[in-house]
């Protein structure tokens, strides 16, 4: 089996969160001779594959085998992989079955690894992600497993194959911030406090303002206003309270207890309640990381491009890894259909992403820190 075979079976499994209707079995079964240990929870699979070929550093590659569900507008069975014009349609093509596959099938093929070489693999990474990849982290950390470096071979590359991998990737943070005042007729303001006037002259100190200056890995961490709104959606009557809601992609320079000094200084005088939440927390792998070098190496040798080191997009796995202290760092195909309706990527991508796996482990040892 070919890397492009073993995605096409990888697609047929319609493995909609949290359930990896068998894959990861078969993924096991295909690594015969690789250990297995499942940590799985609240009815999430959780999959690791390791193997020792020597001492030496170990390197882990990984992902999730689960997708969102397929939606309305595909032009075929979104679990019934089609090619056609040397491109594969199927959910999970780009997000993240064809990095997968090329892990998958680069592990398989691997003669020999100055190290330890493992896959990491969850049902539960597309929904909360709460009994995921965290749990086998915590229990790695636990038996004192946890790798040195890892790959997660989430989707990328912007344009073309090669152009970018994320070394790390920001944070976010939600707030719920609700301002009093006191409701009254619109003919009397001088008896009522309304909220909407009081915020007025307050936004442009919040709205897009940027809490930091960002650095070399991250834009600055910038307040995004999500939604406002008051009163009852009448005319002659003012509102007695007004809900605000805002996120802030925070890079490593800003901090919730940051974002809670602003709005204090703000909106200091005013009767006023914030709630702040946090989902994800920013993490960065330096620049010169073993994993960073090489990887970068690697798509150079098989492209001929010299990639970016991003920490753009949203949330992904690699947080957790972050977390744990491991150097982390994401590649895999194009993104530009994911979730969508025909999600597709190109055989050549998937074909590509192999050799760069391939090439990034064969080599990997020849990297000095």
């Amino acid at each position: 089996m070919n890397v492009v075979d073993l995605l096409l079976k990888l697609l047929s499994f319609e493995s909609l969160t949290p359930d990896d209707a068998g894959s990861l079995k078969f993924i096991e079964e295909y690594l015969d001779d690789y250990k297995a240990m499942y940590v799985n929870k609240e009815g999430v699979k959780n999959l690791m594959l390791s193997k020792k070929f020597a001492d030496g550093p170990h390197l882990c590659f990984a992902g999730h085998v689960d997708v969102v569900p397929a939606g309305h507008g595909w032009e075929t069975n979104a679990f019934v992989p089609v090619i056609k014009e040397g491109k594969i349609y199927a959910r999970g093509t780009q997000d993240m079955k064809s990095g997968v596959a090329a892990f998958v099938q680069a592990c398989k093929d691997i003669e020999h690894f100055e190290g330890t070489l493992s896959v990491l693999l969850t049902s539960d990474e597309e929904g909360d992600a709460k009994y995921g990849t965290v749990v086998m982290l915590e229990h790695l950390k636990n038996i004192d497993f946890l790798p040195d470096y890892c790959i997660v071979a989430e989707p990328t590359c912007e344009t073309t194959f090669g152009d970018a991998i994320k070394i790390g990737r920001r944070g976010s943070i939600n707030g719920y911030l609700t301002l009093n005042g006191k409701q009254g007729h619109a003919a009397y303001p001088e008896k009522a406090i309304n909220p909407v006037h009081q915020i007025a002259p307050v936004l442009d100190k919040i709205a897009g303002v940027n809490l930091d200056n960002g650095d070399n890995d991250f834009a600055p961490s910038q307040m995004v206003i999500t939604d406002i709104r008051a009163g009852m959606e009448v005319t002659n009557v003012t509102p007695g309270s007004l809900k605000m809601m805002f996120n802030v992609r925070n890079s490593t320079k800003t901090t919730q207890e940051d974002v809670r000094l602003h709005i204090a200084k703000c909106f200091d005088g005013l009767d006023y309640s914030l709630e702040l939440t946090q989902g994800s927390y920013p993490f960065v792998t330096t620049r010169d990381s073993k994993v960073v070098k090489k990887l970068s190496s690697s798509i150079k040798s098989i492209t001929g491009i010299e990639t970016k080191l991003s920490t753009a997009g949203g949330t992904s796995d690699a947080r957790f890894m972050g977390a744990f202290g491991i150097d982390v760092v994401e590649f895999g195909v194009i993104n530009d259909t994911i979730h969508a309706p025909n999600e597709r990527t190109s055989i050549k991508e998937v074909e590509d992403l192999y050799a760069v796996f391939k090439d990034t482990v064969k080599y990997f040892n020849e990297i000095k820190e």
